[in-house]
């Protein structure tokens, strides 16, 4: 009992740290570094990267003494140009998991260790994760729609409807609202989420690209339905726009760090991805950026109300849908080729 009391304590203390550093602008500078030892890692940028250092790089930086570099954006042909040339932009990075298969496959990992129950994929930690769910305008449908099926029914719902130009997230939905059960979806029946795909495309005006035009969009009222990321549909909603929202059949997409094979900071490495999949860092991380962590031990360390918001939340845990790259049915870059010819035919 009192080791679990002191650890939740330095959980909670690494929650805290990281919390107080985002909300008093006290992050460190990126080129901060130990005297002797620094990692680099592979950044998104923009918020992602403000939440990162200061739950996540300073607060590790404190504790260990190792200095973390960043360099923008995260690259996948970068991962495997430098593993193959043995000079090394950055040591760690974060993939998707149909990301993180390609890269295991190809030999560009290092190996890692699992740092909780069920935290290892492929030689990937999971971080956190993101919801793609059905929002609505409120203020055109009430609270009536209750899936994805009723998102292709423009007939009981009629309007303009919007969807992330990105397959592997749109199929899954496609599948969804043409009636397959969540048990069934995987592996993915492709020729059907196409034909399903074809009696919707019509009436979708905005095929967008970014989470920010997804927000904007829906909070304008460019659009009355759309799949949208969990995040930003909480941006309209708390900018005071009259929208809605269901988690049922929410499509949860799953962020993994990865340690590059070979990277002469392999130790270093190892030790942050560890530390930040803990839970205090994480729980700062993923409240910070409204995502859901995948180590449950953070989900304890978040206030109820911002718990609400994320994704992984086990209230949810009947309703989402996890998507499942190693049993996905096609290739990624074979679907991504095949639903950019579709898009434009």
């Amino acid at each position: 009992m009192l080791e679990q009391s002191l650890k939740h304590k330095t959980d909670r203390r690494h929650f805290l740290i990281g919390s107080a550093m985002l909300a008093g602008g006290l992050a460190m500078p990126a080129m901060v570094r130990a005297e002797t030892r620094s990692i680099s890692v592979n950044s998104w940028g923009g918020s992602w990267l403000d939440a990162a250092r200061a739950n996540l790089f300073d607060p590790f930086t404190v504790e260990t003494g190792i200095g973390i570099e960043t360099v923008s954006p995260v690259s996948f042909a970068k991962l495997a140009a430098q593993v193959k040339t043995g000079v090394y932009e950055f040591d760690v990075t974060t993939l998707g998991a149909a990301e993180l298969l390609r890269a295991n496959q190809s030999g560009l990992l290092e190996d890692l260790e699992e740092p909780y129950p069920g935290g290892l994929l492929q030689n990937g930690v999971g971080s956190h994760a993101f919801g793609t769910l059905m929002a609505w305008r409120s203020d055109k449908y009430g609270n009536e729609p209750k899936s994805w099926a009723d998102f292709w029914d423009v007939e009981r719902f009629p309007g303009s409807r919007s969807l992330q130009r990105y397959p592997a997230r749109v199929l899954p939905i496609a599948l969804l609202a043409d009636g397959v059960d969540k048990k069934d979806l995987y592996p993915l029946d492709v020729d059907r989420a196409f034909a399903s795909l074809d009696r919707i495309k019509k009436h979708v005006v905005v095929w967008w690209t970014a989470g920010e035009q997804s927000a904007q969009i829906l909070r304008d009222g460019e659009v009355d339905m759309i799949g949208i990321w969990n995040s930003r549909y909480f941006a309209a909603q708390d900018a005071g726009s009259p929208v809605a929202m269901t988690w049922n059949e929410c499509i949860l997409d799953k962020a993994y760090w990865v340690v590059a094979r070979n990277t002469p900071n392999g130790d270093a490495a190892r030790q942050f991805v560890k530390f930040a999949t803990s839970a205090g860092p994480l729980a700062g991380f993923v409240t910070a950026q409204q995502d859901g962590p995948l180590n449950p031990a953070a989900l304890k360390l978040i206030e109820p109300a911002q718990a609400k918001r994320m994704p992984t939340n086990t209230r949810y845990a009947d309703l989402v849908v996890s998507q499942d790259i190693e049993n996905f049915g096609i290739e990624p870059a074979e679907l991504a080729e095949r639903f950019e010819e579709w898009i434009l035919g």
